[in-house]
């Protein structure tokens, strides 16, 4: 997880956060193989869909409600499967291998998991 020496914000303490930074660090690392021809493209997709599910963690986590928080679990959900259909993009086009793809698959359907189950603690 991230190594800090103060967790100010309440959302740094949050499983789902920490999960999400790790997750879009290593989709990030993962883009930069794809062709530069898709820097634009496929490439800015994923890399913004995966930047969003820590980010809206982090807005909901802030705002006045629990309502609130929960709307923006469900935006880092759908954001988990916009990168989802990405990886599969990917992985049709040949930018990363099927052992590249099951691992980030893999990684994204137990992220869904954890920020769903998440979600359901909030009334």
């Amino acid at each position: 997880m991230l190594e800090q020496l103060f967790m100010d914000f309440k959302f740094e303490k949050l499983r789902i956060w920490q999960s999400s930074m790790k997750f879009g660090e290593e989709v990030f690392e993962l883009s930069k193989s794809f062709p530069t021809d898709e820097k634009f493209n496929l490439t800015s997709q994923i890399r913004r869909a995966v930047d969003s599910i820590a980010l809206n963690i982090a807005e909901g986590a802030t705002g006045n409600s629990q309502a609130e928080f929960k709307k923006f679990i469900g935006y880092s959900l759908r954001s988990i499967a916009e990168v989802v259909t990405c990886l599969h993009k990917a992985k049709l086009r040949k930018y990363v291998s099927e052992d590249q793809f099951n691992e980030h698959y893999k990684n994204a359907f137990d992220l869904m998991n954890s920020i769903a189950a998440f979600r359901k603690t909030l009334v």
